[in-house]
């Protein structure tokens, strides 16, 4: 049966009232009496009870486990080992209890180092802070249920102050060891993040590639690679932004900035622009290239490149789409110099035509040349402009492109212009 948070809060508002007064030097329980409210501001636990709580520390440690294993669903579940780490957690904490008790005046990060000390650093990853939080309160509650039992005769007060005291300090010093792992993973995922990155836009596929994202929980395909400006945000907050967006789309994200351009690679979209629709809002001014969807990451320094290749000649269409498709920009591509825009074009446009006949290759630069005129072009070639309408169907059907349309008129005359250059030299 769930509890009523309202007496969580109740409980909580309860022991910080006595944490204050404790820390202070003053008891709730100072009615008890002018002997036990000197031991109380001295800190002092009597010798009789220590020495009960270190004959119990293992009754108690297999009690904790005991009480784990019933209350807490998630630590049923861990594996054998990972059980076996908390268990020894568990028997570090109420060892590290009987030495405070010993000596109070010890600071937090030693009592926080005999505890989590004893576990690899991994298990911070396999267990929360809640349910850190959770195996804490347990093994609190084990102990103050034993109290009586445990107490010398008129030492029962002074041990629960004991335990309430000690459980500040070990909630203080779980909060810093998972502080600490954050910060360090997060360092080290911005590490790994930015070798990414870097490793796309410089076309380098290192055999690390894989590894570095696996580490970093990439887990989508395909894969598609987003550049554009910066503007004037900070990196990191921008990059936390994107996050943000890609959860939100149920989209991977890595990104980084590179100088004045920032790149994002995004996985889990089959559309590439649909998933840059995302994400463009929260680039600087300028154009936002998408390259092509690829199958994974190590194919990404395709994509990378043709959109790093489309941002340099994005000046040469102002008027273009924000954002818009690297292959759309394959005319300006090639004409700034890029030679698989070039190669791209040549094969995929020039030669098809030229598969299909001189008199298509003919007919399609005529017509360009001609201001799209279908009478024109028949009056010129001596046809019935019924076969160039024949003829540039076959021209769309083979490249894909129309030639009625001013962008794929464009890209139509640019490959025919570079393919007959490339034979030419060939």
């Amino acid at each position: 049966m769930p509890q009523d948070p309202r007496n969580d809060y109740v409980t909580l508002q309860w022991h910080a009232e006595d944490v204050t007064s404790f820390a202070n030097g003053a008891s709730p329980l100072a009615h008890r009496g002018a002997e036990g409210q000197q031991r109380r501001l001295t800190g002092r636990v009597r010798e009789a009870t220590i020495a009960r709580l270190e004959q119990a520390t293992g009754t108690l440690g297999t009690a904790a486990m005991a009480s784990m294993d019933k209350r807490l669903p998630w630590f049923r579940a861990m594996s054998a080992e990972n059980r076996s780490w908390l268990g020894l957690i568990a028997q570090a904490g109420i060892a590290a209890f009987v030495e405070w008790v010993k000596h109070p005046e010890r600071t937090r990060p030693a009592v926080a180092g005999e505890v989590f000390g004893t576990a690899p650093r991994e298990l911070a990853r396999a267990v929360t802070l809640q349910q850190a939080v959770e195996m804490v309160r347990v093994i609190v509650d084990v102990v103050e249920s034993q109290v009586d039992e445990l107490a010398a005769p008129g030492g029962e007060a002074e041990l629960r102050e004991a335990v309430l005291r000690y459980t500040r300090e070990i909630a203080f010093g779980t909060a810093q060891v998972y502080a600490r792992t954050a910060e360090a993973r997060g360092a080290w995922d911005a590490r790994l993040e930015a070798l990414v990155v870097d490793s796309l836009v410089r076309g380098e596929v290192d055999e690390g590639l894989q590894s570095w994202a696996s580490a970093l929980n990439w887990s989508f395909s395909p894969v598609t690679v987003i550049v554009g400006t910066a503007g004037g945000i900070e990196p990191e907050s921008l990059i936390d932004e994107f996050r943000s967006l890609a959860r939100r789309a149920r989209l991977d994200l890595l990104g980084g900035v590179h100088g004045s351009r920032l790149v994002l690679i995004v996985g889990g979209s089959e559309d590439p622009l649909e998933a840059a629709r995302h994400f463009v809002g929260r680039f600087g001014p300028g154009p936002v290239v998408v390259g092509p969807a690829v199958a994974d990451l190590q194919a990404g320094v395709r994509s990378a490149a043709e959109a790093l290749s489309g941002l340099r000649a994005a000046a040469g269409w102002p008027e273009a789409p924000r954002p818009v498709l690297a292959g759309d920009l394959l005319p300006e591509r090639a004409l700034d110099g890029d030679e698989a825009a070039r190669a791209s074009l040549i094969e995929e446009v020039y030669e098809p035509l030229l598969r299909g006949g001189t008199a298509l290759l003919d007919t399609v630069m005529t017509y360009l040349e001609q201001g799209n005129s279908l009478e024109a072009t028949a009056r010129l070639l001596f046809v019935h402009p019924n076969t160039v309408r024949y003829r540039l169907r076959r021209v769309t059907e083979l490249t894909g492109i129309v030639p009625g349309d001013g962008r794929g008129g464009f890209a139509l005359w640019t490959a025919v212009v570079l393919g007959r250059l490339a034979h030419k030299r060939t």
